[in-house]
């Protein structure tokens, strides 16, 4: 998160709001303070968002999503749900952040399909 903050500071970028934390407990404190973000950057624990907080989040209706994921069934798993909301995958990447283990990062830029 401080990287992320730093990165934006020396670009300068002063249009970027960078919130962690527990899915549902950021969803409920920001609700009604929170505009409608550009795009959102989803970077979920191994099991995933889940289908109970992906639809929360699918409602802002940005048209970038980029999902980071360390469990390809995860992925895929919530991968049916954005789909599902119109959603298509533009480009993706698989990151080794982790040497020498079995771990490998995805990188999935979804874009909001606009016909639907």
């Amino acid at each position: 998160m401080e990287a992320a903050k730093e990165n934006a500071k020396l670009n300068g970028l002063d249009n970027c709001d960078f919130i962690a934390g527990d899915v549902f407990k950021v969803l409920e404190s920001y609700a009604d303070s929170l505009d409608s973000p550009d795009c959102i950057i989803l970077d979920p624990p191994r099991d995933g968002v889940g289908a109970k907080a992906l639809p929360r989040i699918l409602n802002y209706g940005v048209d970038h999503i980029v999902y980071v994921s360390c469990k390809p069934t995860s992925l895929a798993r919530d991968m049916e749900i954005i789909e599902a909301k119109g959603y298509r995958i533009s480009r993706w990447g698989m990151v080794d952040m982790f040497p020498f283990t079995g771990n490998i990062e995805t990188v999935v830029f979804l874009e909001r399909n606009v016909t639907e």
